[in-house]
This record gives structure tokens, sequence and C-alpha cells, in this order.
């Protein structure tokens, strides 16, 4: 049930904000009405339209709150003025709804909007289109659900005050729109796929939520080679996630992960989908990320990896992203393929960029590369420098158990980093 309320909470909402031109108080009604389901449906049983179901118990909240407020004769008249008549109906609770699909993509582009903050439009793309509550939310960011609450009151706001239709954007919109969009997926996938901090490396369920979302986009945009490159790195990545962690959740490195343990359903859906959406064109950095995941799914081992073809999709990421991120792995890249000093010869062109001084990856890369080398003091120095700049248990205790490990081979007696908050 749980899902089929995730499933057509973008529905509903799509008809009464479709309706009534008001997002922040559709998407009050709809929870209202996900409320009343899931309260009533246990006991009564599923209705023969859950749809039509909900449309009527969000329609009737809808029209309560409505005229609740002094402000109601102006709203109705703003949409009036605003929509044309052939958008002024609400369905009948047994009528299909036509522009669902269209519905929900207007849905994402709305929770995206460049007025909002990403963090806004995160938790506003959550709670509208994934039909997660706030307190689930707020757990999955590690925030306290108050402020959660008060994130999404203010996104709502922010969008009822700047009186955005809920549309689809005009033409010359929709590109940049569509690209805010796959960006707000892809930080909810990351975040889900790596915690950023707190004691667990992953968050399941927003991972899995992001790739849900992703899907539905696809679904609704199957043409749109990004998107389902977008959608392709999502599912190559989260394929390796049984292998990522050890019997106590201790993270476990790609060379080290045991490759039997892959999802290769899913591999072999991500490698379909990134085959496909590349001939089409154009191509975006999404695809080229897939392309590379795919090379590393698909290799037996890292040895056996295809690094040449890595490195060259690096390249090419390079210059489509100019990203400091995508620099710092491509050096990793150039050393698997030229050896560990040219790796550290390119990490040197990136000491002093803004985005990555004082990052935890780009000392842990340099601790790799030094390991390869052979240079094992710098290696420890590296990884306790790592270690102490990431906010990630699971992250700093593998960055530290490596130096230890080094350590201990050498007989080093270097001293032992400086405690980390958690």
């Amino acid at each position: 049930m749980e899902d089929l309320l995730r499933e057509l909470a973008p529905q509903v909402l799509g008809v009464l904000a479709r309706r009534f031109g008001d997002f922040a108080t559709a998407e009050d009604a709809v929870q209202e009405a996900l409320l009343a389901a899931a309260t009533q449906w246990p006991a009564e049983g599923l209705p023969t339209n859950p749809r039509g179901w909900l449309i009527q118990v969000g329609y009737r909240r809808m029209i309560e709150l409505v005229r609740g407020e002094q402000a109601r004769r102006r709203r109705e008249d703003l949409v009036a003025r605003r929509d044309p008549d052939d958008r002024q109906y609400a369905p009948a609770a047994d009528e299909e709804l036509t522009a669902e699909r269209d519905d929900t993509l207007v849905l994402l582009m709305l929770c995206c909007h460049p007025a909002l903050s990403t963090s806004s439009a995160v938790a506003l793309t959550l709670r509208a289109v994934g039909g997660l509550g706030t307190a689930e939310i707020a757990r999955a960011f590690l925030v306290p659900e108050a402020t959660m609450a008060q994130r999404i009151s203010r996104a709502k706001q922010r969008i009822r005050s700047s009186g955005l239709p809920f549309r689809m954007p005009e033409p010359p919109e929709r590109a940049d729109r569509l690209a805010a969009v796959r960006q707000v997926l892809y930080l909810i996938f990351t975040e889900g796929h790596t915690s950023s901090a707190g004691p667990g490396l992953r968050r399941i369920d927003l991972a899995a939520e992001a790739i849900r979302l992703t899907r539905a986009l696809h679904t609704l945009l199957p043409g749109d080679s990004e998107s389902a490159g977008l959608l392709a790195l999502m599912l190559l990545t989260d394929a390796r996630s049984p292998a990522r962690t050890g019997p106590s959740g201790e993270l476990i490195s790609l060379a080290d992960q045991d490759r039997s343990r892959w999802d290769t359903a899913a591999i072999a859906e991500g490698v379909t989908l990134v085959t496909r959406a590349l001939p089409r064109g154009p191509v975006g950095p999404y695809q080229v990320q897939a392309a590379i995941a795919a090379l590393h799914d698909e290799a037996p081992s890292t040895a056996e990896t295809d690094w040449p073809q890595i490195l060259a999709l690096y390249e090419v990421l390079e210059r489509l992203t100019g990203s400091p991120v995508v620099a710092l792995n491509r050096a990793v890249a150039v050393a698997m393929v030229h050896g560990p000093a040219a790796g550290l010869a390119a990490l040197d062109a990136l000491m002093h960029d803004p985005q990555l001084v004082g990052h935890h990856r780009l000392a842990a890369a340099r601790a790799h590369l030094h390991e390869m080398a052979g240079d094992q003091a710098q290696a420890i120095a590296d990884y306790r420098t790592a270690a102490a700049r990431t906010s990630s248990l699971p992250e700093q205790r593998y960055l530290s158990m490596r130096a230890a490990r080094l350590a201990a081979a050498s007989g080093d007696a270097l001293p032992p980093p400086a405690a980390v908050e958690p």
C-alpha cells in the first residue's frame, strides 16, 4: 500500500494543483488524503479505484481549505484569468487521468525551480513527488523534523509568493529546468549511496527513492538521452552496494569487493540504457559517467578493467563539466594507465583548487597513489589527513584503518591522527 500511495501522490497532486492553481494548499490536501487512505484502507479494504478515491478526498479537503481562507475569491479570480476555460474543471473520481504523466513532470519541474535553494528543492521533491513524510525526509538527512518542516514550508511559500503557474515551462526554459530536475535527483541518490555524515555508509531508502523517481522521469521522457544516462548511472552504481560493506558495516573498496555479490540484473539494465542512449545524442555528463560505471561493473577485477577507455571517458567528462572532482578522478585513472607518478603530477595541479582544498577525497586520492608508488610514510600521512577531514564515520574508519595497516607493515610509529567530531 505504501508503494501504491507514493505512486499515486504526484498524480493526485497534479489534479488539484492544476484545478486550483495553488500548489502549497493542494500539497497539504493531498497529504491529508494520503493519511486518510493509510488509516482507512487497511481496515476497509482497497477501493476499486484508489486514485479516484484519493482525488475525491483531496478535492473535498481542498475545497474546505480554500473556503477557509479570506483570499479565496481573489485566488479563484487569479486562476480564472490565468488558466484557459478547458482547465477549469475537476475530473470525476472515475475519470482516467489522461495527463497524469505530464502532471508528474510538471511537479518535478516546479519542485526544482531555480527560485528554490538546492536543499529546499530536494526536500520538496521528496515530499511532493516522492510521497515521503516530513519525518522520513528529516531522518534521511539527519536533521530535526521541525527543521525539515520549516524548510518544506518555506519552499512552498516561495512557490506561492512567486505566482508560478502549474504548467510546463515555456520551451526556452525547459532544458534548464530539466537539468535542474536531474541534478536534484542525482543529489538525492548521491546522499543515499554515500552519506555525507553519520554512522552509516548508505541510506538505502533514499537511494531507492532517487532511482524510483528517475525511473519515472525516464518513463515520462523516454527519448531524453541524459535522463536515461542518469538512470543508468544510478543502477550501475547501486548494483555494487551489496558488496560495499562488510559484516560490521565497514567500507570495502572497489578493488577488494566480492564482485559475485553485485546485482547483475541492475548492471544489465544499466548497460542496456547507456548503450541505447549514447548513439542518440547529444552526449551529456550523466551518460559519460554511466559509461565509466559500466566499464567498472563489467570488468572481472580491478586489474582487468579497461583503464585506458576509462581515462578517455574522464577526459571527455572533464571537457563537458570542467569539474575539479572529475579532474581528481581522471588523475586516478591516469595513475592506473601511466603509473602513480603521472597520477600524482595530475593531482598536484589540483592542490590549490578552492573546491578541493580541505576536501578529504583529494587527500585520500593522494594517499592511494603514494601507496601505489611505495611511499608508505606519505601514504600514511595522507590517509590520516583524509580521515580527519571526512564527516562520514565509515569512511573515517576505513581511511584510519588503511593508515594503521601501512604503519604496522612498515613498523612506523607515527602519532595517531587528531580526534574528529562524529
